[in-house]
């Protein structure tokens, strides 16, 4: 998932970085109500939509999980392993920054730079690196919570 996807997902549900989980919800049901594959009878025109409705789902849980009510429900949690919890993993795919913490809590962090991602590696503490100057800086979601769910 590239910040690209962010700005793909947020163009698909017209949509800002200020929108409400509410507000998610009922385009998600109005955009599924058009789109449903089960309302259509032509196989081609079933196919279409299966493969639509697939991205308005992928699109409306990742938005979920980076709105920002979302981040305000997790905020106790959150702060709390990036406080107490030393970094045990980490990697960097395409401007996503994926951090493991020892409590076994993961986040994926979206439109990291490359230079920021070398900073980390070359830090004494990626910890501290990240606490300064990643973990409450760039969007974030859990990735903890997402087992079997598309990453």
């Amino acid at each position: 998932m590239s910040t690209k996807k962010i700005i793909e997902y947020r163009a698909l549900y017209k949509s800002t970085k200020a929108t409400t989980l509410k507000e998610l919800k009922s385009t998600y049901r109005n955009f599924m109500k058009d789109n449903h594959p089960d309302t259509l009878q032509d196989d081609a025109e079933r196919l279409a939509a299966e493969e639509k409705s697939k991205t308005i789902i992928t699109a409306y849980h990742f938005l979920v999980s980076i709105a920002p009510e979302t981040q305000v429900k997790d905020k106790v949690e959150y702060t709390n392993t990036i406080t107490n919890s030393n970094v045990s993993d980490y990697h960097f795919e395409d401007t996503v920054l994926y951090v493991t913490f020892l409590d076994g809590s993961k986040f994926e962090y979206f439109g990291v730079p490359r230079p920021i991602y070398v900073k980390m590696v070359n830090a004494e503490s990626p910890g501290r690196f990240g606490r300064r100057h990643i973990f409450n800086t760039y969007t974030y979601r859990s990735a903890s919570k997402l087992v079997g769910a598309e990453v």
